[in-house]
């Protein structure tokens, strides 16, 4: 089941985020978060955004926001996504239900473009962006560095 994120759902939010702080380049955070960080972000963003979480059994697989992407009022139609499963969880397609329904939300509420920016390599997630009519737009060398080495992050647009 899709539905809107709640407060009560930080703890296994922030579960599912910090798998990828601590094991992978998936996300550039270095730093595990704390469940508190997390109802923060919820109130924060879910008062502006779309944020949605997958639930199955009274268990979170996944979650996804909109965010600003720059603070300047010229980018109010554009925002920035964000999508995590649980590790466990990848290639069953929750990610394309989850984007769908985010981007469908999107669309209603008027915004122009949505960009998905990610660390490379991370094939999942260009094709996840790709089938949903994402186009690679930027690519930046060696701007993160995680796990003493250096990572590219690259840009995914998509234009309503």
């Amino acid at each position: 089941m899709i539905r809107d994120v709640n407060i009560q759902d930080a703890k296994q939010i922030v579960d599912i985020y910090n798998y990828y702080v601590l094991n992978s380049i998936v996300t550039l955070d270095l730093v595990p978060f704390s469940t508190q960080d997390f109802e923060e972000k919820i109130k924060t963003i879910s008062n502006q955004f779309p944020f949605i979480v997958y639930e199955e059994n009274n268990v979170l697989l996944g979650y996804a926001y909109a965010n600003t992407f720059r603070t300047k009022p010229a980018y109010n139609n554009t925002v920035e996504l964000t999508i995590y499963l649980k590790y466990d969880e990848l290639g069953k397609q929750i990610g394309k239900k989850m984007y769908s329904e985010l981007l469908d939300q999107l669309k209603k509420q008027n915004y122009h473009v949505v960009i998905g920016g990610l660390t490379l390599p991370n094939d999942a997630s260009i094709k996840l962006h790709e089938n949903l009519g994402f186009e690679k737009v930027a690519h930046f060398k060696e701007v993160g560095y995680k796990f003493n080495k250096w990572h590219d992050v690259g840009f995914w647009q998509l234009t309503f």
